[in-house]
């Protein structure tokens, strides 16, 4: 060794959302190359695959001026942190290179492993068992008792959307997504109340794959769609035959909105071809129905008119007032 280099400091880190012992080419080469390997954190769910691959790792958790002092004469020390780093450690060592009175070690940042896209949905699911499992409020709820929830959270994310708001679009779509996980957690108990066999949010996960899947033959199999017409066209036939439906107007939900529910017939009614005449009678409601179906057919989604036209309102509403 030589007795003037200051030697290499690597900092690896690794995410808890990747199974231990799965680190990248790099990060093994630097632990069995280097001259000492130290961990701080004696649970770090890495030691049992680092011993097993003969990486001896010493319990220490070192100041920047003990880690700068290890290094000298030339050595190679790695330092297993957790996923998120080592903020105090990295800090110090800023402050000794800052001042300029310290002939300081070569310094990497080496992930050992990192996230796959949706890793943070990992996060979620283990908070969102904790909650259920210690929180008073959350313990206690119900598929029935969030019910209304899930409608309202689901306003609020088309709010968000025709507002334009990205942040405020990030945000009420953390909110749906909370429902979806809150409703697989309780379906996990399997309580005698819901009367059926209990299901995970992979279950949930994986019964929308299979779907998706499913419906897109021209991405996953042997069709072929160059338009989105076509894609529609296949997404209606694979959903027919899954669904066996009797009646276009199966699995329509009659409790939506009554402009939405008025255009989905419609839109039903045109996709399969039929000639229904529209009923008659007396009131506003067989008018707006007209004014739904008018609207459908010509490719207009009648619930976003007329928001958009209340929107309007309440802004006149407000100006009258003197709050424009």
């Amino acid at each position: 060794m030589n007795a003037e280099d200051p030697g290499r400091i690597v900092l690896l880190t690794a995410s808890h959302r990747v199974a231990p012992g799965l680190l990248s080419w790099p990060a093994w080469q630097a632990l069995h190359a280097a001259d000492r390997v130290l961990c701080a954190e004696q649970d770090n769910p890495q030691l049992p695959y680092l011993r097993e691959a003969g990486v001896a790792v010493e319990p220490s958790a070192p100041t920047a001026r003990e880690l700068v002092d290890a290094c000298a004469g030339g050595r190679s020390v790695v330092v297993l942190t957790g996923g998120e780093g080592d903020q105090p450690l990295t800090d110090g060592l800023a402050r000794l290179a800052g001042s300029g009175r310290v002939r300081m070690p070569d310094l990497e940042l080496l992930p050992g492993s990192y996230d796959l896209p949706g890793a943070r949905l990992l996060d979620l699911v283990q908070v969102m068992d904790r909650i259920r499992i210690e929180c008073p409020w959350t313990s206690q709820k119900t598929h029935e008792g969030l019910a209304k929830y899930a409608i309202e959270e689901a306003y609020e994310l088309v709010e968000a959307i025709e507002d334009g708001d990205r942040d405020e679009l990030r945000e009420e779509l953390g909110d749906v997504l909370l429902q979806v996980v809150f409703h697989a957690r309780i379906a996990e108990e399997g309580r005698p109340e819901d009367g059926a066999e209990p299901f995970s949010v992979d279950d949930v996960a994986g019964t929308l794959v299979e779907k998706l899947i499913h419906r897109h033959p021209h991405v996953f199999g042997d069709e072929t769609a160059e338009t989105p017409e076509d894609v529609h066209a296949h997404w209606l036939r694979t959903k027919a035959v899954e669904k066996q439906r009797d009646s276009v107007t199966d699995g329509v939900p009659l409790g939506q909105p009554g402009l939405a529910l008025a255009a989905k017939l419609a839109g039903r009614v045109r996709t399969a071809g039929l000639d229904v005449a529209l009923p008659t009678g007396d009131g506003i409601g067989y008018e707006l129905l007209g004014l739904a179906v008018r609207a459908e057919q010509d490719g207009i989604d009648p619930e976003a008119a007329l928001r958009a036209a209340g929107r309007a309102y309440r802004d006149a509403i407000r100006a009258a007032e003197g709050n424009g």
